[in-house]
C-alpha cells in the first residue's frame, strides 16, 4: 500500500514508517510546515520524499491527515478529494482545547473520514459528532532497558517549557526541585524556573534516551496534553516514573510503575523515597518497562494499522466505477470504514 503523510509528530512517524508499506512525504519549499518531508529522519527506504509538483503523477492508496487544512492541500496536489475519491483517516494527537468538554471536532460534521485517536481518554472528550472514530493506541520503538539510574536526579522532557507553561507542569518543577535536582531536556524557550531545576539541551533521540536512563527518576509533570510519548520511552528504558493523574496516563502507568497521583504531595514523597533508594528505583522501573511493552509494543501498533487502512481501501470504490444502484456502499458501511466496530 502507498500512503500519503506529512511529517507533523516524529516520534508517531518514527512507529508508523516500520509497517512495510510505501509512505509518501510531500516535499515544498524548505521550512514550509505543508511539506518538510522526512526532515532529516533516518527511516526505511519505503519512507521517501515526493515533490508536490509530482504528486498528481504518484499512485496513493490512502492518506492519513493529521490537521484539517491537509484535506485542501490533498485535493489541490493530488487532484482526488479524501474521503470521497481517495481512502483517508484523520488521526488526531491531541487532547480538545477551549470549552472542555464540548469541544467540537474539525471534522464532527462528516461521516466520510474515520477520526483516529491516539488514546481513549481523548476519543472521550472530543466530540466527534457522526464521525466515525476508532483508537490505535501508540506503538514505541523499543530503546532496550538502558536504565543505570546512577544519578540521582529526576529527568523531565518538555518542548517550549515556558510557553506551554501549566499544560506542560513547569511551574510545578520547583517544588519537585526541593525533593531532588530536576534536569529537564528538550526544546528550550528562555530560562526555567529556578530552585533545582536546570536545562539539559535538545539532544537527538539516541544521546537522549542514554541520558535519560542515567537519571534516578522519571517525571511527568503534564496537566492536559496527550500521552506524552517520552513518558512511555522512559518506561520502556525501565525507568521508574512520577506522574500527575491526568488525562490518558492514569490507563497507561500502574501506581506500582513508580507513583501516580493527582496529589502532587504524594508525588514528591515518593520521588524522596526513590532517590534515596537505588533498588527500590530499579525494581519499579522494570514494573514500569514490563507495562509499557504490553500495551505499547511497535507490533500492535502495527497490526492495528494494518487492519484500519486494509478495511478502509477494501471498502473504496475506484472514482471511476459505474457500479450498479445495489451495489452503492451505505452510509453505513462508508461510516464504518477503518473501524474496530465500536464507536471508540
Amino acid at each position: 500500500m502507498r500512503i500519503l503523510l506529512w511529517h507533523v509528530h516524529g516520534t508517531w512517524a518514527d512507529a508508523f514508517v516500520r509497517g512495510g508499506h510505501d509512505y509518501v512525504f510531500p516535499v515544498t519549499l524548505p521550512g514550509d510546515p505543508w511539506g518538510l518531508g522526512r526532515s532529516g529522519r533516518v527511516w526505511p527506504e519505503g519512507a521517501r520524499e515526493v515533490n508536490v509538483a509530482d504528486l498528481r503523477n504518484t499512485d496513493v492508496d490512502a492518506v492519513v491527515l493529521q490537521r484539517p487544512r491537509e484535506i485542501e492541500l490533498c485535493t489541490r496536489w493530488l487532484g482526488r478529494r479524501p474521503g470521497r475519491d481517495l481512502p483517508a483517516v484523520f488521526l488526531e494527537h491531541n487532547t480538545p482545547r477551549a470549552d472542555v468538554p464540548n469541544t467540537r471536532h474539525p471534522l464532527a460534521d462528516q461521516s466520510d473520514i474515520p477520526i483516529v485517536h491516539v488514546s481513549h481518554f481523548n476519543d472521550l472528550f472530543w466530540d466527534c459528532g457522526r464521525a466515525p472514530t476508532t483508537v490505535i493506541e501508540h506503538g514505541i520503538i523499543d530503546p532496550g532497558a538502558l536504565y543505570t539510574g546512577e544519578l540521582p536526579r529526576m529527568a523531565a522532557v518538555i518542548n517550549e517549557p515556558n510557553r506551554r507553561w501549566r499544560v506542560t507542569g513547569t511551574d510545578l518543577l520547583p517544588r519537585f526541585g526541593a525533593a531532588g535536582p530536576v534536569d529537564v531536556f528538550g526544546i528550550p524557550d528562555g530560562a526555567l524556573p529556578s530552585g533545582g531545576v536546570e536545562h539539559r539541551g535538545d539532544l537527538p533521540t539516541g544521546r537522549l534516551h542514554a541520558e535519560l536512563a542515567r537519571r534516578r527518576l522519571y517525571l511527568h509533570p503534564a496537566r492536559w496534553t496527550s500521552l506524552g510519548l517520552s513518558l512511555i520511552e522512559a518506561m520502556q528504558l525501565a525507568m521508574p516514573v512520577l506522574v500527575l493523574a491526568s488525562t490518558e496516563a492514569v490507563r497507561a502507568v500502574p501506581a506500582e510503575a513508580g507513583a501516580i497521583s493527582t496529589d502532587v504531595e504524594d508525588l514528591l514523597a515518593a520521588a524522596r523515597v526513590l532517590l534515596a533508594d537505588p533498588d527500590e528505583a530499579r525494581r519499579r522501573g522494570l514494573l514500569a518497562r514490563a507495562a509499557a511493552l504490553e500495551r505499547y509494543g511497535l507490533p500492535t501498533f502495527i497490526d492495528r494499522w494494518g487492519e484500519v487502512l486494509g478495511e478502509l481501501t477494501r471498502r473504496a470504490r475506484p472514482a471511476s466505477s459505474t457500479a450498479a444502484p445495489d451495489d452503492t456502499p451505505t452510509t453505513a458501511q462508508t461510516a464504518a470504514a477503518g473501524t474496530d466496530g465500536s464507536r471508540r
